[in-house]
């Protein structure tokens, strides 16, 4: 190998040693954060999980189950809608209970109708019948009578013209004719009189019943819509055409478990957060009326400031976070809410947020 070579080799190996000294020799900065660590804006505060929910007196979301059994038919809204208090959320089948109310009603009305009927008595056709018979009555007494009178005459100028038995039974047809006419007076008194009293509290009775039967069918069938109780935002939908809803809700294939048929919550003007103050930091809480507070939004830099509204004075496992049944270790929790006005923070009900509460 000739001197040059050794010579260019050898300057090549001195570049590459410096230029791998300059590379590692450099200091390279670190890249800024992507948001800022949560901090305490205050000097003395109490640090606490939150999770946001709808802005309501229960300070919970609306879960709406229906009362009854069935396959779904219609879900008439999406996620994310607005409805008004009784807006059709689902509706499940009910051709059974369409049926058994139009077979009461149809019983309610020929109950009413029977009622009417007494109520109406009595009838001028029936009436008119009655004093019909009255006529015939007396015409068959006066025939009856005359042929009495004629037989019992001819027996006392003749005593050998007649049989006494032929003035007998004339006389027996005389006294029918008179106790059928009386009959037939009495049954007109009848019919004239109406309706017992009695026959009409009975038929109301059972009219009343009947109605009451239907309007109780008409309630159940309204329990197959399942409707909005309030004004508000269909947060979660669990239904499908086809699907099998229960009061236990609609089944979840993912979780294995039952999920309600429709979640709900208020407008989003304004929205909660419900801190949990672990059982330990209580006694450190401030004050109601020097109470302050802040939300963070994990991942972010936005903070909000915190309205109170009010404390759940009940300390219970803190499993709304967690959703844990069973823990080995029991934390238990109080529950503060606070109110905040939603505007452009990007925040939806169900996320977890941190918050710092403070004093004034």
């Amino acid at each position: 190998m000739s001197t040059r070579v050794l010579f260019v080799l050898s300057a090549l190996g001195v570049l590459a040693g410096l230029t791998a000294a300059f590379l590692m020799g450099r200091v390279r900065s670190s890249p800024p954060p992507v948001f800022q660590p949560v901090s305490s804006p205050f000097a003395s505060a109490i640090y606490a999980n939150g999770i946001i929910e709808s802005d309501q007196a229960s300070g919970a979301n609306m879960n709406l189950f229906p009362e009854i059994s069935g396959p779904t038919v219609v879900v008439a809204v999406h996620e994310g809608q607005s409805v008004k208090a009784g807006t059709v959320l689902v509706s499940i089948d009910n051709r059974l209970p369409t049926a058994t109310a139009e077979q009461l009603r149809l019983q309610s009305e020929a109950a009413m109708a029977l009622l009417k009927e007494l109520q109406a008595q009595p009838r001028p056709e029936t009436l008119a019948v009655a004093v019909a018979q009255i006529a015939l009555a007396e015409a068959n007494e006066k025939t009856s009578m005359d042929q009495y009178l004629k037989r019992k005459a001819s027996i006392e100028a003749a005593p050998k013209s007649i049989s006494q038995d032929v003035v007998d039974t004339a006389e027996d047809a005389a006294r029918q004719a008179t106790a059928a006419l009386g009959v037939a007076r009495r049954q007109y008194e009848l019919l004239k009189a109406g309706a017992w009293s009695y026959e009409v509290e009975n038929q109301q009775r059972q009219y009343d019943s009947a109605k009451q039967a239907y309007e109780a069918s008409l309630l159940l069938l309204g329990k197959y819509t399942l409707r909005a109780p309030v004004d508000g935002v269909v947060l979660a939908l669990h239904a499908a055409v086809g699907s099998f809803a229960s009061p236990q809700g609609a089944y979840n294939p993912y979780t294995a478990g039952f999920d309600p048929l429709v979640v709900m919550g208020t407008a989003q003007d304004h929205l909660e957060v419900r801190c949990y103050v672990d059982e330990i930091l209580v006694s450190r809480l401030p004050a109601a009326w020097h109470l302050i507070a802040q939300m963070s939004i994990p991942g972010t830099d936005v903070k909000v400031p915190l309205e109170f509204i009010r404390v759940q004075p009940y300390v219970s496992p803190k499993i709304e976070l967690s959703n844990q049944r069973l823990e080995k270790v029991d934390l238990r929790v109080l529950p503060v809410i606070f109110r905040f006005e939603k505007k452009d923070v990007p925040v939806f009900p169900g996320q977890l947020v941190d918050v710092y509460i403070g004093q004034k």
